[in-house]
């Protein structure tokens, strides 16, 4: 068996739906692309590896592996999207679409065609005749756009020891060294509901809510003015209220009113830091109102990632790619997978931009540049210099 074309694998990857949501009507197994991938690395030689998640039965982690020993480079990213809203999209979302110098998909950047990328590249060099001399991986994760399960646990395991990673979520192949971490929390108060014609036989939710909206705000400010890594667009600790619900009805006093907020903690500042410094916000309102407040992670946090700009993969990456290594607000998976020791990077075709969005795309004059240094990276990486 040969692998397809670069573009036959790219539709074939779209056309396998693996959206992962906490919704359970909108979760889907990515047992299909899975296979795929696996399907296409046995046939360049790789022994693969599929593992079920402990933490999300039925769904899987694929790890590749050709080569000997531990080192080398490994290929990583998810392969899960988001969900979508047809109808919103102009094209079908799992049919790769031509149009325009751009090719239309979920996942077409984030991050299904990362995988064709890396197996075009290795197919290229071994037609070339080079000789590998390191341990060539590739990992294929479940959940990332939810819990990062597959992340967190490839990074238990027991075996796996590359010297450099590179996470292909799309950068424009710009590289990046460091970003923010992620939490979700609720914020649920519980008073106690009655006729609204006699306030004071209740407690209003909605009215604790107003008091621990205004914490919130005077912590949001307390992380913007102690934080600040300059190498960041937005240098400080972003804290978001993002949706909120309470009540039933007009003549009820609120019995429950909860929200949803997002923080994204800077390198430096911990998880458990920022946790502490969120229920000292709402302390003094459980004081006043016994047992009245939690604060409940949503997901379990994603810590920010950081590495060294002075680390061999970095300087490979940027010399590469002509570009400076960034930092970026969002967060990835980098901070589970540095875990196995490994040098780690993310770097990859497609804007982030379009991640995430109606018509996701990547425009076909970047797709040339991208599998060029891919190549390059990998052939430094793991197989003889081509004259």
């Amino acid at each position: 068996m040969t692998t397809p074309t670069f573009l036959t694998m790219y539709q074939q990857l779209i056309a396998n739906p693996s959206v992962s949501a906490l919704d359970s009507t909108l979760n889907m197994s990515n047992r299909p692309v899975i296979d795929l991938l696996a399907s296409w690395c046995e046939a360049l030689g790789f022994s693969v590896e599929i593992t079920e998640l402990e933490a999300a039965p039925g769904k899987f982690n694929l790890l590749a592996k050709r080569g000997i020993g531990h080192g080398g480079l490994m290929l990583a990213g998810h392969t899960d999207t988001v969900p979508f809203d047809d109808s919103r999209w102009n094209f079908d979302p799992f049919q790769l679409k031509q149009h325009d110098n751009r090719l239309y998909g979920l996942g077409s950047i984030d991050m299904k065609g990362f995988f064709a990328f890396v197996l075009d590249a290795i197919k290229v060099l071994d037609e070339q005749a080079v000789t590998q001399t390191q341990p060539l991986l590739l990992l294929a994760t479940a959940d990332e756009e939810t819990t990062m399960a597959g992340a967190q646990q490839i990074a238990k395991h027991a075996d796996l020891k590359p010297a450099r990673c590179i996470i292909g979520e799309p950068t424009d192949m710009t590289p990046v060294y460091t970003h923010k971490g992620h939490m979700s929390s609720a914020i649920r108060v519980t008073g106690r509901s009655g006729h609204s014609s006699d306030p004071e036989r209740g407690v209003n939710a909605i009215e604790i809510m107003h008091t621990v909206i205004a914490n919130l705000l005077q912590l949001k400010e307390q992380l913007k003015n102690k934080y600040s890594i300059e190498d960041f667009v937005i240098p400080y600790p972003t804290l978001n209220l993002g949706h909120i619900h309470g009540g039933d009805n007009a003549n009820r006093i609120c019995g429950c009113c909860e929200l949803h907020i997002d923080l994204r903690p800077l390198p430096g500042l911990s998880i458990k830091e920022l946790q502490m410094l969120l229920l000292d916000a709402v302390s003094p309102i459980n004081r006043q109102f016994p047992n009245s407040v939690e604060v409940i992670d949503l997901h379990e946090p994603i810590p920010a990632f950081s590495s060294n700009t002075d680390n061999a993969l970095v300087k490979l990456a940027e010399q590469v790619s002509k570009s400076k290594a960034v930092a970026v607000n969002y967060c990835t998976e980098a901070p589970f997978i540095q875990q196995l020791g490994c040098e780690t990077i993310i770097m990859g075709p497609g804007s982030i931009e379009q991640a995430h969005q109606p018509d996701e795309f990547l425009a076909i004059e970047k797709v040339a540049p991208a599998q060029h240094m891919i190549q390059q990276i990998i052939q430094n990486s793991c197989f003889n210099n081509v004259d």
